[in-house]
């Protein structure tokens, strides 16, 4: 009996655990093969490709994002396949299975909940007995009538054999992403998140945990994301996890989503002393600070706790955040997510995800829906439209929030140019993203594309049209900015420009000479206070270029472009001071090997000086 199990991924880099999982589970007795696509994938060619495969028995994963795609699949496999026996599994066919199970007549069975065990059960009834009805976790069609089984007991995870060996996986490591566990369950009882409905969490043996790693590491990975809800609720757990990665990741990276409220002292220590920069990455849900909105969710957080525990992980330097919030929980109208925005933007993550309430089945919140007077989408992904607190038309506003700030501070295009924005023309870091949001619609912005300088001269064009109280400063940083955004010398700009190469080639030696002048922004502090940030020496007035680099003058100006600034940008990054008695001289130096980051450097002048 030929087997293919299957899943439409959001995208290409993605790779489906839980298949992985199935054909460990019953690879050992069945002939299965995994077939992935995307969700973009042309429906005829994932059909043609699963036609060439000859399945007996095909199994669907199906999530909230890609069941509407599954669907027309499904169908018409079934119409030039009508012996082709199709079974469905996953998050979003394990609740309402009955409602499923009438609305995709082509299902023959629907796997609910942890579903190795009963895939493996499901297959040899199909292949031998056929005695459905015992098999627990399962639903299933006899003589016209639906039938749901009781559920299956959760399995013992030691029972589980490991996701990772297949030799077809590993030369694809490099490429995509990899999803990991460690445990499996949540101990919260968030009730808009289907992990809060299993009790308790479960472990994996440690010691396979790290071989399977290992293996995963020497076989090529980049990045590991671990799918444990709340990695860090056994803190022994989680520090033998951290400690045995850190030893030996050879460049790979890890995500982990983390509750950041009971993080112990002790590991953040441990972290901020040991990890190399940059191989970790957290994900922290936040979601609301409104207390009230937390309690009527059954959600316990501590915000004060979750602040200092970003923070010092932000100070540390060591590891990327990611923070999320969901507008439209209950009892949060738009001014209380505006406070719950500015609270979480106030920690300066270094990505913000600002996403909205999904009615998913099975939860909680879809079961209480009518009690706040939820109103939302009748198919996948089930957000919301609005509730009694929240009318679409803010929902709305906040769609435009949620654009700006995934354009301008998740891209990280701005730094410099928003956290001043922010900090001196703006009433808050939310009335900044909305009223840009609002300006960006009004425009019809939204209906064309971009490229980069489109989003500088947008965003100058909003300023100017709002008219900012420091509009020159706002500009400089822009251009700051800007040029940090290139591998090479721009060969565009957004504003008008003419250098002249002699000053650039004297300012810069005067630079190279007098490096106790100079600041670094990236820094914030003295270039020559960091090893490797000073300009390098000049050759001498005989060459006249820069002999440690190997370039000449004349090379030279094609890897330097130099602006004025009107204004003191080291008091400014530094003290916050705008100081407009002192112009800057911005030099940006672009590496000849573009795989090294352009290196700003700047030094005050006496605004006389020509």
């Amino acid at each position: 009996m030929k087997v293919v199990v299957a899943a439409l991924n959001a995208k290409y880099i993605h790779s489906a655990l839980a298949l992985r999982y199935l054909k460990a589970y019953s690879g050992r007795e069945f002939d299965i093969d995994i077939a992935e696509y995307t969700i973009k994938d042309p429906v005829m060619s994932v059909v043609a490709d699963l036609y060439r495969r000859k399945p007996d028995v095909l199994g669907f994963s199906c999530y909230i994002w890609n069941i509407e795609e599954t669907i027309p699949i499904i169908r018409m496999l079934k119409k030039i396949m009508p012996d082709l026996t199709v079974v469905l599994g996953g998050p979003e066919v394990s609740y309402d299975t009955e409602e499923w199970m009438r609305r995709i007549p082509e299902a023959d069975f629907i796997v609910s909940g942890e579903g190795e065990g009963t895939f493996d059960h499901l297959l040899r009834e199909i292949r031998g007995s056929r005695r459905f009805h015992m098999v627990f976790g399962a639903a299933y069609r006899k003589n016209g009538e639906i039938v749901i089984n009781p559920p299956r007991p959760k399995l013992d995870l030691p029972d589980i054999p490991s996701p990772h060996r297949f030799p077809e996986d590993v030369r694809e490591l490099p490429n995509r992403v990899v999803y990991f566990e460690t445990s499996r369950g949540c101990p919260f009882s968030c009730q808009f998140c289907l992990s809060s409905i299993e009790v308790g969490v479960r472990y994996f043996d440690i010691e396979r945990t790290k071989a399977d790693l290992l293996y995963l590491i020497e076989s090529g990975a980049k990045l590991i994301k671990f799918v444990d809800r709340t990695f860090n609720i056994k803190r022994d757990y989680a520090m033998e996890i951290f400690d045995f990665l850190i030893q030996n990741h050879r460049g790979c990276v890890f995500q982990f989503e983390i509750t950041a409220d009971i993080m112990r002292p002790e590991v953040l220590d441990f972290l901020a002393g040991r990890a190399p920069e940059g191989i970790f990455r957290f994900e922290i849900g936040v979601q609301s600070t409104n207390e009230l909105t937390n309690d009527l969710i059954r959600r316990r957080q501590n915000f004060a706790k979750l602040s200092r525990t970003v923070t010092k992980i932000k100070e540390s330097g060591k590891i990327a955040q990611h923070l999320d919030l969901i507008a439209g929980l209950p009892e949060e109208d738009y001014m209380s997510f505006r406070r719950t925005f500015n609270d979480v933007f106030a920690l300066r993550p270094e990505e913000l995800q600002l996403g909205f309430l999904k009615m998913l089945r099975g939860t909680g919140l879809r079961n209480d829906a009518e009690r706040y007077g939820y109103i939302y989408m009748d198919h996948s992904p089930y957000e919301i439209l609005g509730n009694h607190v929240l009318p679409f038309s803010d929902v709305m506003r906040i769609k435009r929030v949620e654009d700006i700030l995934e354009k301008y501070w998740n891209a990280h295009r701005m730094d410099h140019t928003l956290n001043f924005l922010i900090g001196h023309e703006f009433t808050s870091a939310f009335d900044f993203f909305q009223e840009f949001g609002d300006y960006w619609e009004e425009r019809g912005w939204q209906k064309i594309g971009h490229q980069l300088e489109d989003l500088f001269v947008r965003l100058h064009a909003f300023l100017k049209d709002r008219g900012i109280g420091n509009l020159d400063m706002a500009e400089g940083l822009m251009k700051l900015d800007y040029f940090m955004q290139h591998k090479y010398k721009p060969r565009k700009i957004w504003w008008d420009f003419s250098m002249d190469k002699q000053e650039l080639i004297a300012f810069m030696r005067r630079m190279a000479e007098h490096p106790e002048e100079v600041f670094d922004p990236r820094l914030s502090k003295p270039a020559a206070a960091e090893p490797g940030s000073r300009l390098p020496e000049p050759s001498g007035k005989q060459s006249g270029g820069f002999a440690e680099l190997g370039l000449t003058e004349k090379e030279l100006h094609k890897h330097a472009v130099m602006e004025r600034l009107p204004f003191n940008l080291e008091s400014l990054l530094q003290e916050g001071a705008m100081d407009r008695n002192t112009e800057t001289l911005l030099l940006i130096f672009y590496p000849p090997d573009a795989s090294s980051k352009a290196r700003p450097f700047t030094m005050a002048l006496d605004k006389t000086l020509k």
